[in-house]
């Protein structure tokens, strides 16, 4: 058996799950406007250019997680999936996925799993590996439980999955991961089969200077 992980914002999505899903929030009024429209769009930036400060962004993005019932937001995940994420949803990506049916696969996202265990689920993919909210009485905190699924966070967070199930990256004769970002460089590393998706200058570059596989889902 083989191995093929995900990346999912401007990987599968053609677009940004975790700015999407403050946006809507903006548009709903849950969230100011004009205090919040400026500051996800900052932090965004400073995803996109390798500079983003990971806990300064789960603070603002996980904190409204914290003041509202958990059904609440359930609901509001239902519109959110059919007004911003559906039509991110490319085709071209399902073909992606089914190609590694055989395989044992997973979505790996810096995204939170509340945002993205839905999206996971309408790619019909049961293995989830996410930046995880804490929870108290199945409410959420507002907190990050664990490492942030993100950079090197990534190679921990996949590496205790596959423990979890009695192996390692190594265990696997062949690996992919499917990243557009610069900031999953060090997964994309670690596999045998490194993979860049409709990648970021920086990701490109590397992928060229080290003969890796550059694609477009677009």
């Amino acid at each position: 058996m083989n191995l093929a992980l995900f990346d999912l914002d401007n990987t599968l999505l053609s677009g940004d799950s975790d700015f999407e899903w403050a946006q809507f929030l903006i548009e709903r009024g849950v969230l100011d406007r004009e205090i919040y429209e400026a500051r996800n769009g900052a932090f965004y930036e400073q995803y996109k250019n390798g500079t983003l400060d990971i806990h300064e962004f789960l603070d603002f993005q996980l904190k409204p997680l914290s003041r509202h019932p958990r059904r609440v937001l359930d609901d509001w995940h239902r519109q959110f999936m059919r007004e911003k994420i559906l039509p991110m949803v490319r085709k071209s990506a399902r073909e992606l996925i089914e190609r590694h049916r055989d395989e044992l696969y997973a979505i790996v996202t810096a995204t939170n799993s509340f945002v993205t265990a839905p999206i996971a689920r309408e790619f019909g993919v049961d293995n989830l590996i996410a930046t995880e909210p804490a929870h108290a009485g199945g409410e959420f905190t507002g907190e990050v439980a664990g490492t942030p699924c993100f950079r090197e966070g990534k190679v921990k967070r996949v590496e205790e999955w596959l423990a979890g199930r009695g192996q390692s990256l190594k265990s696997f004769p062949q690996s992919w991961f499917y990243s557009d970002s610069l900031n999953d460089l060090p997964l994309l590393s670690r596999v045998t089969n490194p993979v860049a998706v409709d990648p970021d200058a920086t990701l490109r570059a590397h992928a060229g200077k080290h003969g890796w596989q550059i694609v477009t889902l677009a």
